[in-house]
């Protein structure tokens, strides 16, 4: 989206349902001529829109000249009391593509254009109703997949990010007033910043800092989905153990070793949270070089995951082989060490160190299915980030800045040990509270940076 172009005091239109045929369609009218464009086309037996009461809805008619166009509703908002801070119209028609297109048509010709993607949200940051880091959250509450993510989006477009984040820039802006303060009487060699309490602020907010950090690997796992990768050697059940998870057949299952070449992905919602369940190639040796390469992937896959389901058949095992495969995985995952067949055979639970939990499970018939969904609910809530804090880091944009400004106080920290002079400090501090304002928008954002992100928005939001 180029801002630079864009006319911010046009009144725009757009269908805020997704796109098709639906049993009820919104369209979405913001803008100063809002009451009169629609006016032209709404008529009602009642009222003028325009000296209608704000936040009424009305009953009426869409018409082109003598055609009647469709029955609608009129939703009417008052500006700045509405989601964009302008006046808005929602009309609500029946979904037939072929009304919807109408209605658009006649908006247009009456003095409406488009709106582009994002474009009603990017109205409301920019007449002051929610800050950036909120205007992405509305991106994230619209892709909620699951309650988890879902509760994540509420938190941060009802201000939960941007009220830690402001509390952090304000403690900053407030010492860093003092410093240039003692550079207007430099002369006079008067001292209005304890250095000593500046240090001790300094390390109280590299430590949030540094905490919101480290949530966001959990953030952006429940937000994108937990990613868990079914391995193990070939014939363990792995693609099974999926289509049993899915309730659908899914991945080809066959007793022939190497049937699974490529990973094959899909989500799964348990008790709210999404995982992203990876089936993954058979791992072994192998002269096969297609199957070669699914076992590079398989590796790959491995490391990206946050929880990894080492699966092993418990009729046909080698101890030391099933060792040696889980003291290949990275030690910073989570392992599920499933042994599976139960159904043919009892089975030997072991104790290792890098396993989490040890399951039995079949995943032919369903059995220790029920608990090993338990034990990824559980690993969420005992292991993978900070499930409990009360802030949580969703997105990459809020993460790379935080990191930017952690590093610019760790200069400043290390400034203050040589006794570097305050209009040197300043400069830094200034940076970090700029990298912290990027975040929420409370300074001026490059237009490039704003048009990235309303871009990724829906037509209608």
């Amino acid at each position: 989206m180029n801002l630079e172009q864009l006319d911010l005091s046009d009144t725009i239109c757009a269908i805020a349902t997704p796109a098709g045929m639906g049993g009820i369609a919104v369209i979405r009218i913001s803008g100063v001529k809002s009451y009169a464009v629609v006016d032209s086309i709404f008529h009602s037996r009642r009222i003028k829109l325009a000296d209608a009461d704000a936040n009424s809805i009305h009953f009426g008619i869409i018409k082109s000249e003598d055609q009647i166009i469709d029955e609608v509703l009129v939703s009417k908002f008052k500006g700045p009391n509405s989601f964009t801070g302008e006046d808005t119209i929602e009309i609500a028609c029946h979904g037939a593509i072929y009304i919807q297109q109408s209605i658009l048509k006649l908006l247009q010709q009456h003095g409406c254009r488009l709106a582009m993607p994002g474009e009603f949200t990017m109205r409301a940051f920019s007449n002051g109703k929610i800050d950036l880091s909120q205007a992405e959250a509305v991106a994230d509450l619209i892709a909620a997949e699951s309650a988890a993510s879902h509760k994540l989006a509420m938190h941060q477009m009802r201000g939960g990010v941007a009220q830690k984040l402001n509390e952090l820039r304000s403690q900053l802006i407030e010492f860093t007033a003092l410093l240039e303060l003692e550079l207007d009487f430099a002369e006079e060699d008067v001292a209005f910043a304890d250095r000593n309490k500046f240090e001790a602020l300094l390390n109280s907010i590299c430590h949030e800092i540094t905490q919101l950090l480290a949530t966001f690997s959990f953030g952006n796992a429940i937000k994108n989905g937990i990613a868990v990768a079914i391995v193990g050697p070939p014939n363990a059940g792995k693609s099974t153990l999926l289509n049993m998870l899915l309730q659908e057949e899914r991945a080809i299952v066959s007793n022939i070793p190497g049937t699974t070449r490529d990973t094959i992905e899909e989500k799964i919602t348990i008790e709210g949270h999404l995982f992203r369940l990876i089936d993954t190639a058979g791992i072994r040796q192998t002269t096969d070089p297609i199957e070669k390469l699914g076992v590079a992937r398989s590796q790959e896959k491995i490391h990206q995951s946050d929880i990894v389901m080492m699966m092993y058949d418990c009729t046909n095992y080698e101890i030391e082989e099933l060792k040696a495969a889980i003291d290949s995985i990275p030690p910073d995952k989570h392992v599920l060490l499933l042994a599976n067949k139960i159904d043919l055979t009892k089975s030997k639970l072991f104790a290792f160190e890098k396993v989490t939990m040890h399951l039995e499970i079949s995943a032919l018939d369903g059995k220790g299915i029920l608990s090993l969904k338990e034990a990824l609910i559980k690993i969420v809530n005992d292991h993978i980030g900070v499930a409990t804090a009360d802030v949580i880091l969703t997105n990459q944009r809020h993460y790379d800045a935080l990191q930017q400004a952690l590093n610019t106080l760790a200069l400043v920290k290390q400034q203050m040990d040589h006794n570097i002079s305050a209009d040197l400090l300043c400069i830094d501090l200034r940076a970090a509270i700029r990298l912290i304002g990027n975040i929420t928008g409370t300074i001026d954002i490059d237009t490039d940076i704003l048009g990235t992100i309303f871009s990724k928005f829906c037509i209608g939001k």
